[in-house]
């Protein structure tokens, strides 16, 4: 298959293009470049996507598939219309962000309520949770006008090396720390993610088998207590001491939920968000979607920090603030 990835030099981009080359398919990426590097054995064609003409580069080529991960609208809209004619499929990684009901728990793609897809003027993803959702509604839209065989994941939480948002990062690196542990909410909670190399692989081989139509690509729920557990076991720490903290003394001491600077991640306020970490993901996985255990994303991910240089986390408690709402918590209950 000779591939085309827009993007290709970041996080989920470069895993694609990674699996595509180990597969044996011939693949393009089209980046600035500002990223990192491609994968060796890709070639880099330089673009620039938010101009009109930003993908002249590729002018008189063909690709057997274009696989797009972009959040802007115009950056999709534009991709579509410069290759239109020179692509037999296009396979679109949206979000789990685009569905209008965050409330409703096992939901599907196929009968889930979507956003309103956004306007031409709003074409900045980073405005907010709902532009976000709303330009991946945009996004899929355009694709869908595209002439050509679709497939379009709708992603969950991706985690795994090389994910510097520390949404799942913060996790395995607590835990590998040992001692107690503030866990948020109850341990009965569902959590859902899905390794970057298991979107991947499912995006490449999904797109080179013909697949079409619209999925959730996120891996079967599980409770946190089994998650938190897990974890711990993989890093080294099956002793690690879990101390549950409802969501209202978290809310009361300003720990914000899901991800950045006083958070816990995978945890967000119920029952407002009771459906977004429990998708019914049986579509996806009768489609192809594999998963691997949760002990080796835990186990590479901590490993890939390591190997980092161990930064200071973007996500997640710093250990003294973790420290005090212990003892806040402790206080409280007598």
């Amino acid at each position: 298959m000779e591939l085309l990835v827009l993007g290709g030099t970041a996080f989920l981009g470069r895993a694609v293009a990674a699996h595509a080359l180990s597969a044996g398919h011939r693949v393009t990426c089209a980046a600035r470049g500002a990223s990192g590097d491609v994968p060796p054995g890709a070639t880099l064609v330089r673009v620039d996507r938010d101009r009109p003409d930003g993908l002249a580069a590729l002018s008189g080529r063909s690709f057997d598939a274009v696989i797009d991960v972009s959040s802007r609208p115009s950056h999709v809209r534009r991709a579509v219309e410069a290759l239109s004619g020179r692509v037999a499929r296009w396979t679109y990684v949206s979000s789990g962000s685009a569905y209008a009901d965050t409330s409703t728990p096992g939901q599907r793609a196929s009968t889930a309520p979507l956003l309103e897809p956004a306007p031409p003027e709003l074409d900045d993803p980073k405005q907010g949770a709902e532009a976000y959702g709303r330009c991946k509604v945009a996004c899929e839209r355009a694709v869908l006008d595209s002439g050509v065989p679709v497939f379009i994941r709708r992603a969950g939480l991706i985690v795994g090396p090389g994910d510097t948002s520390d949404r799942f990062t913060y996790w395995p690196v607590r835990l590998a720390r040992g001692g107690e542990v503030l866990a948020p909410g109850s341990p009965d909670d569902l959590v859902q993610y899905v390794d970057v190399r298991d979107l991947a692989a499912w995006l490449v081989d999904g797109t080179d088998a013909g697949l079409s139509g619209v999925y959730d690509g996120v891996g079967t729920p599980m409770p946190r207590g089994e998650f938190l557990a897990r974890i711990s076991a993989a890093v080294g720490r099956p002793d690690a001491r879990l101390t549950w903290v409802d969501q209202e003394f978290l809310a009361e001491h300003e720990v914000n939920p899901w991800a950045g600077p006083r958070s816990l991640p995978l945890w967000l306020p119920l029952p407002e968000y009771a459906g977004f970490l429990t998708r019914d993901v049986g579509a996806a996985l009768a489609a192809g979607l594999t998963t691997r255990d949760l002990e080796e994303t835990a186990s590479d991910t901590l490993s890939w920090y390591a190997g980092s240089g161990e930064p200071a986390l973007s996500s997640g408690l710093t250990p003294e603030e973790e420290t005090a709402l212990l003892l806040a918590w402790h206080a409280r209950r007598g």
